[in-house]
């Protein structure tokens, strides 16, 4: 009779644990569309903390006489996301 054990299953990195986490810029890009639209309608309340400045140092948006407005990357992104979703 054989009485032996199968050896434990140990935790492999990278395993099955589910999906990579979502790179910060990745992050950015995902939520542009969404942050515009909220600029758009003056509600930059609803736009996560740290998000305009790192748009901001990206050059996806910029200041403009107090105002914040796409610049043509931001543009170019935007475009690009929107012909994603059709």
């Amino acid at each position: 009779m054989n009485t032996s054990r199968p050896p434990p299953i140990a935790a492999v990195p990278g395993g099955i644990a589910g999906p990579p986490p979502v790179s910060r810029l990745e992050q950015l890009r995902l939520e542009l569309l969404t942050t515009v639209d909220s600029l758009q309608r003056r509600r930059a309340d609803l736009v996560p903390e740290g998000f305009i400045e790192a748009y901001v140092s990206l050059h996806w948006i910029e200041w403009n006489g107090g105002a914040l407005r796409l610049t043509v990357t931001g543009t170019n992104i935007c475009d690009q996301l929107r012909a994603r979703l059709t």
